[in-house]
């Protein structure tokens, strides 16, 4: 008798969880809200003209592309890039969006900065942490980056006391 209470209790469980799931609501298909950042404005224009530091100088020539660095000995050494005039590519990147990584972006949303030196084998690339330093915090994220002014998070001295290197244009 018990071994046919089971059965009969097994049964009707399955029988109201079948029930369950076909008359409940059909739920949306799942979209991956975890991507980048798109403001419902136009993409600003790309970066254009000389940005200096005391570190080095950026040169862009406003393709979106395409950058000329010229950083010192400190600043490439800990950024791990040759010394002196370099040819680059750059790209304005979200933070790490999970399942997707680090994703391209418009630069007045982005986290960070990349820059690629040298083509094959020699190819060097390297993420710098962007934003803004204000009122005694780094903030980074939308309208930190300006067509003006980009700066980067560094630790030169690589002792945890980070610090705003601004780039700022040249007239």
């Amino acid at each position: 008798m018990k071994k046919g209470m089971k059965v009969l209790s097994t049964l009707l469980f399955l029988l109201m969880l079948a029930f369950m799931t076909g008359c409940g609501e059909k739920a949306e298909p799942f979209v991956d809200k975890n991507m980048p950042y798109e403001p419902d404005t136009p993409a600003p224009d790309p970066h254009e003209g000389v940005f200096a530091s005391e570190h080095g100088t950026m040169t862009f020539p406003g393709d979106g592309e395409n950058v000329v660095i010229d950083f010192d000995k400190e600043l490439s050494e800990y950024l791990e890039l040759p010394e002196g005039k370099q040819e680059a590519r750059y790209f304005f990147m979200t933070g790490i969006l999970p399942p997707h990584g680090k994703m391209p972006i418009r630069y007045d949303v982005a986290h960070e900065f990349q820059i690629i030196v040298g083509e094959g084998e020699n190819r060097k690339a390297v993420d710098i942490e962007i934003g803004v330093y204000k009122d005694g915090s780094f903030s980074t994220g939308t309208n930190c980056t300006t067509a003006d002014r980009i700066t980067f998070f560094v630790d030169l001295d690589k002792n945890g006391d980070w610090e705003a290197l601004d780039f700022l244009k040249q007239d």
